[in-house]
This record gives structure tokens, sequence and C-alpha cells, in this order.
């Protein structure tokens, strides 16, 4: 009779789950994932679960936080790292269309489409406060170019910023329906059109 040898368990990747996690919810949104949907993706039951990241709304807070560090970074680089309001914005428009189409990731931007239909206040409100800093550091970058003489006095920099953002959310979920990256390009170039 053969004795039965049993193996270390499997060590748990936290950080693998969490991306896993974060993929589901940035397909599905915040409220159409279960728990049954994350123990399924994560090959885990719900007991470890919650042991390792709480509850689905901390979970997704979490995730939330990795997909801005490891995904949706690319307008506070451009934003810091360019010299102008408007070189700013034309590369964090062309970096979208590049982000928002890349193969074997979920299509769009996690923070625009994730809370749609929410019905959880918090979710639905930090999703719309990240949103609305984005728009808060555009206008502080096209106000600073007003104030150095880049850009004319007449320049209203809160619309100039929320046009920015509208456009990003129309390129996301264009990104959703199928639009491809020369689209989305052509898209954001059209864009720059309207800038002072």
């Amino acid at each position: 009779m053969a004795t039965q040898t049993r193996g270390r368990p499997r060590k748990f990747d936290r950080d693998a789950a969490l991306d896993k996690a974060l993929r589901l919810f940035w397909r599905q949104g915040y409220e159409a994932t279960s728990i049954s949907d994350l123990t399924g993706e994560l090959g885990i039951g719900a007991p470890s679960l919650y042991a390792a990241f709480g509850d689905k709304q901390k979970l997704f807070n979490e995730a939330i936080q990795s997909y801005g560090l490891h995904y949706g970074g690319f307008a506070f680089r451009a934003l810091t790292e360019e010299p102008t309001a408007r070189a700013a914005a034309a590369r964090t428009l062309r970096e979208a269309a590049t982000e928002y189409t890349l193969p074997g990731r979920p299509a769009g931007c996690m923070v625009i489409s994730a809370g749609l239909n929410t019905t959880n206040h918090d979710i639905a409100d930090m999703l719309e406060g990240m949103r609305n800093n984005n728009v808060a550091a555009f206008e502080q970058k096209i106000t600073a170019d007003i104030e150095a003489g880049v850009l004319p006095e007449s320049t209203n920099a809160r619309a100039l910023a929320r046009h920015i953002a509208v456009v990003m959310q129309g390129m996301s979920q264009s990104a959703q329906d199928g639009a491809s990256l020369e689209e989305l390009r052509y898209v954001a170039d059209l864009a720059m059109r309207a800038w002072p």
C-alpha cells in the first residue's frame, strides 16, 4: 500500500491575486462582480478571500489603488514630466489611446468604468473624486501656463481641463466598444485642435 505524502501547501501570491481581482473589477465593474466571481477568479474560498483582503469593498479599494500604480498613472506622469499643459494633455490623450486598447488587458479605464451603475455611494464617490482630481491637476497646469503667458489670459482653465477629461472618458467607452488604437489616436489629435 502506497503512502501518501503531503507537499507543502501552495503559497498564496497576494499580488497576483490582487491583479486578478483588479482585472475582474475592470472588466465587469464593482456592482456586477460578486464574491463568487472573485473566489472563482482567484481560485480561493470566501474565507481565504476575506482573510487576505477583507470585504469586497476593501478589496476594490486596494485594487483601484493598484490600478493607479500599475496601469493608470500615465496622466500623472505626463503632468509631472511635460513642461506645458498642452504637451501634458497631448501626451495624456495619445497614451490613453494606447493604454485603453492594449491587448491582454480589459479595454478602457477602470476608474471611468468600474463604478458605472453602482449603488454603493462610497465607491461611486471615491471614483468621482479620482476623476475630479485629474481635472483639478490639469486645471492647475493650465492656470500656471496662463500665468506664465504660455496660454491667453482669456483661457477658461476649468473648461479646458474638463475638455481633456471628457475626451478621455469617451475614449475609454469607445475602447470598450471596440475602437482601435488608430481611431483613438485620431480622436486624441482632433481633441487637441481645440487647444487655444
